[in-house]
């Protein structure tokens, strides 16, 4: 769903008056008003000298809603559904892929959970090297950790056999197939994944090759900034957030990874930022730790739809 300032074209109503009596309520877009109590919105629209016009606006934001819902579907089409669309792309990475029963799942988000330096960024550069060798994917950049050295070290060491001129091709495959941005904020990871949206579905139309990974390096940097305060502005770009990645992965077949930290709780024990409010976003959520003394990298699970309390252990890359 859109930004509002993005519907005012179609929707006159939309204007920026309606806009910036959005934004006082943090509304920033159509998926926003799913996670508000629109009958407290109407009651300060009706406090509001354009009341009658701001009520148009919202009935318009209803209406738009109500024409982008999906027909429901029964169990056996949901299951049909899976079949069909739902598989697996596999990391490259053994013990996290036999945790996962085969890779990240398409269809849904993953999320990566540790502390500074357990692994997660080289995780993601190498399921993205992997990956990239048979599909287009995006990877958003939130704090300069792209890495085009590991991804080709990473092809290097699964290539060893292979010629130059093999490995060669097949680095710069790779290397054409990964579409990276960097951005620094929340609101300009919006803008891409709207982006985003637009493009698969264009794709989706012509044909060709498609995106089918999405990984977003790290969430939490763009969320954490959001957060502060008694404001609930935070938590709802946090829940918009959380909702578009799902959107893009269940309606798209794309695979969705993410990476968040972790924050230390009471008993001096660590804990998955972005609080409880974000824990039920993910579809999966696995933690990654780092014995230094032996330089084994750890991999559990927090929470898989299927699986529960496995464990991984992993040697250095």
């Amino acid at each position: 769903m859109a930004p509002l300032k993005n519907l005012e074209t179609e929707y006159p109503i939309i204007d920026s008056n309606f806009q910036n009596f959005c934004a006082s309520h943090g509304i920033f877009s159509v998926e926003d008003f799913l996670i508000h109590d629109l009958y407290m919105l109407a009651a300060f629209a009706e406090q509001n000298v354009s009341s009658e016009r701001l009520k148009e606006g919202i009935t318009q934001i209803l209406s738009i809603i109500d024409d982008m819902h999906q027909p429901w579907l029964n169990g056996m089409e949901l299951l049909e559904d899976a079949k069909r669309n739902k598989h697996f792309l596999p990391t490259g990475i053994q013990g996290v892929d036999l945790l996962l029963g085969g890779g990240i799942r398409v269809g849904q988000l993953t999320e990566l959970v540790g502390p500074s330096a357990s692994g997660k960024t080289q995780v993601c550069l190498q399921t993205a090297s992997n990956v990239a060798r048979n599909y287009m994917m995006l990877y958003l950049d939130t704090g300069n950790s792209f890495s085009p050295q590991r991804i080709a070290y990473f092809l290097g060491k699964t290539n060893e056999l292979a010629s130059a001129q093999a490995k060669n091709q097949i680095l710069q495959k790779v290397m054409s197939n990964i579409l990276c941005h960097s951005v620094f904020d929340i609101f300009a990871m919006f803008d891409v994944l709207h982006q985003l949206e637009s493009n698969l579905r264009c794709q989706e139309r012509g044909g060709g090759c498609r995106i089918r990974l999405l990984i977003v390096d790290s969430i939490s940097l763009l969320i954490a900034p959001v957060l502060g305060g008694t404001s609930t502005r935070g938590r709802a770009l946090m829940a918009s957030a959380g909702y578009l990645l799902k959107k893009l992965a269940h309606q798209h077949n794309l695979a969705v990874l993410v990476i968040n930290h972790t924050v230390g709780s009471e008993g001096g024990t660590s804990k998955p930022a972005l609080g409880d409010s974000w824990k039920s976003i993910p579809h999966s959520r696995l933690l990654l730790s780092c014995d230094r003394g032996s330089n084994v990298y750890n991999v559990s699970i927090l929470k898989h739809p299927s699986m529960k309390n496995l464990r991984s252990k992993q040697g250095p890359s």
